[in-house]
């Protein structure tokens, strides 16, 4: 199986849940790839930001080795599903969908909730490390039955 996650520049919310998809697959020997990108180009080729490693490396989870990408459409073809963090991430990767198979495989990965964005707030770091968290559990719920 393979899942990515998106955000809008791919530096935040994306690289945790990646990291966080990626750990839990593991731990449960499930095999996933898991990739993230971002809606806009402004940190293409850079890491994630320094508070989303730290929050995820306050967990065990090193995410410090990422670079940043754009969302592509090829990205369509290769990814069994697609999970954004917003409705405008929902709306962008929707409106670069060819098809309604593409458009079935992007969805918010809270549901019908959104993963605020902590970029401009120091303190939102962890708790959307949790919110994220909770998410991939739900999500390996569902595609796993476990």
């Amino acid at each position: 199986m393979k899942i990515l996650m998106v955000c809008l520049g791919n530096i935040c919310r994306s690289p945790l849940a990646e990291g966080i998809m990626q750990h839990l697959s593991d731990e449960q020997g499930l095999g996933w790839q898991v990739d993230s990108a971002g809606t806009g180009n402004w940190h293409v080729g850079e890491g994630p930001d320094r508070r989303s490693v730290r929050a995820a490396r306050n967990h065990g989870i090193d995410i410090s080795g990422q670079i940043c990408r754009l969302f592509r459409k090829s990205d369509f073809d290769e990814f069994d599903h697609i999970f954004v963090m917003d409705k405008y991430n929902l709306s962008d990767i929707l409106d670069m969908a060819r098809n309604d198979e593409h458009a079935q495989k992007v969805k918010l990965l809270l549901g019908d909730k959104i993963v605020p964005d902590p970029y401009h707030d120091d303190t939102q770091f962890e708790p959307v490390f949790e919110l994220i968290k909770v998410g991939c559990k739900d999500i390996i719920r569902e595609l796993t039955g476990k």
